[in-house]
């Protein structure tokens, strides 16, 4: 008889876990056949990512669902988007993603939705939770079918976001794409083969494009700034028009300018949001509370209404979809569409500033010039902390008698008269997360982090 234990690699809407450790084939097969248990799913999507454990993973997650009596579309080796836009394509009841994300190289997981690409309730998660740790199966009269759908999947996804723009407003811009030996190196040749059969010339400069388990140049995260100079030096190389990075499942795009400038995430949001709202007046855009003023002020400039929501993608999911918004982002990197099944895309962004760039005839350095001077923002400082709890409540003590207004949709956000900042701890790592932005004063917003800082290590 199995015995039954607690398992450390579910997080608060993901499986996150050290291998060997946390998380191996065993319990993947658990998980898989709790989430088809949970789901009461007849059929399922399964994609996993280029991690070296991420096939046999998917096997054995795959090998649980097809126990539980549930017929798996299996599809391949992809990106997570790929699996969300894969279960709205084929009217599946859940998908699941192997993948750690940019997560060190000795950790995997997965990556969880339901039946139109909906976020799991946090009571199916717990359910799927509290199964995988019990071994509580029914027993299955039938094994469910494998049905392979990796080219159908593929084009089917790049078909949907091809919607988001014109192809014919697209000219042959010279664009650094760097893909981090992840999956997105795939995709990248799935477009660039259905832009030339539409007539469109590419100028496509590729860095780290084939998938490598290994990552022999480091875990794709653009986030880490040694992991941005070789963007950045292909740019200036190549003199291309911009560039553009991706993590290793690439549902979070980062971009870099005409010059080599790394574009934090909060000012594509804000262009993005104006992007949408041009289009459709009054809409509602859905955002993390990290750093948020020059996004709300693009709002208001725009006519639009703003709504915050806690971070992470199962809650900005839920929130886009109870507020019917047409657009989500997070500082993340993360972007949401309404019409991607309200989920998170790292190929739309960087498609939608091409097309811009093209239509518009400005140089990506000149588009956030403005918006740069007039809502300067910290990069996100990380700090090690054992009791977040109460390192947030000294924050809020120190700042509390002088704060104008205090929120805690998520961690602690203080805003002052002419200054801002959010401190979180992280839903996946054992961090303390800090933002800061002020109203157009780089000065005093580089003597904040630096106070702020001093508080966290102190403390």
């Amino acid at each position: 008889m199995n015995k039954a234990k607690t398992l450390n690699c579910f997080n608060a809407y993901d499986v996150r876990g050290k291998l060997g450790k946390d998380f191996d084939e065993e319990i993947a097969y658990r998980i898989g056949r709790a989430t088809a248990q949970s789901l009461k799913a007849k059929t399922m999507v399964v994609g996993f990512d280029a991690r070296q454990t991420s096939a046999n993973i998917a096997k054995a997650a795959t090998r649980g669902i097809l126990d539980f009596g549930t017929d798996v579309y299996g599809i391949g080796l992809a990106g997570t988007e790929e699996m969300y836009a894969a279960v709205s394509e084929f009217k599946a009841d859940g998908g699941i993603e192997v993948t750690a994300s940019h997560n060190p190289i000795e950790y995997n997981g997965m990556k969880f939705v339901k039946n139109n690409s909906r976020p799991l309730s946090k009571k199916e998660f717990a359910a799927i939770k509290s199964d995988a740790e019990n071994f509580s199966f029914k027993d299955s009269k039938f094994l469910g079918k494998f049905l392979n759908r990796e080219k159908q999947a593929r084009e089917a996804y790049a078909e949907k976001i091809f919607s988001f723009i014109d192809p014919k407003n697209l000219k042959p811009l010279k664009i650094v794409i760097n893909s981090g030996n992840g999956v997105a190196g795939l995709v990248i040749d799935t477009i660039h083969k259905n832009l030339l059969a539409r007539g469109v010339e590419t100028n496509f400069v590729y860095l780290h494009h084939q998938p490598d388990s290994s990552f022999p140049n480091g875990v794709p995260n653009p986030l880490l700034p040694e992991n941005q100079s070789s963007t950045v030096n292909l740019i200036k190389r190549e003199k291309a028009d911009f560039g553009v990075a991706f993590d290793g499942d690439f549902d979070r795009c980062f971009l870099f300018d005409n010059l080599g400038n790394f574009i934090p995430a909060e000012y594509i949001v804000g262009l993005l949001t104006q992007l949408f709202l041009e289009k459709e007046k009054g809409a509602t855009i859905v955002h993390d509370p990290r750093l948020i003023w020059n996004i709300e002020d693009i709002v208001n400039n725009y006519g639009g209404k703003a709504v915050i929501s806690k971070t992470g993608h199962s809650f900005v999911k839920t929130a886009m979809r109870d507020n019917e918004a047409v657009y989500g982002g997070e500082t993340s990197g993360h972007h949401y569409f309404r019409e991607f099944a309200f989920c998170d895309s790292g190929m739309i962004p960087w498609l939608m500033v091409w097309e811009l760039i093209c239509t518009t005839k400005i140089e990506l350095a000149d588009l956030f010039l403005e918006r740069k001077r007039l809502f300067p923002s910290s990069v996100e400082k990380n700090f090690i902390v054992s009791d977040t709890e109460n390192c947030l409540q000294m924050i809020k003590d120190f700042y509390f008698d002088c704060a104008l207004k205090i929120e805690e949709v998520d961690g602690l956000s203080l805003s002052f008269k002419t200054w801002r900042f959010n401190l979180r701890a992280s839903n996946t790592e054992p961090l303390i997360r800090l933002n800061v932005e002020t109203k157009g004063d780089a000065l005093l917003l580089n003597r904040k982090i630096e106070e702020l800082s001093n508080l966290i290590v102190d403390y």
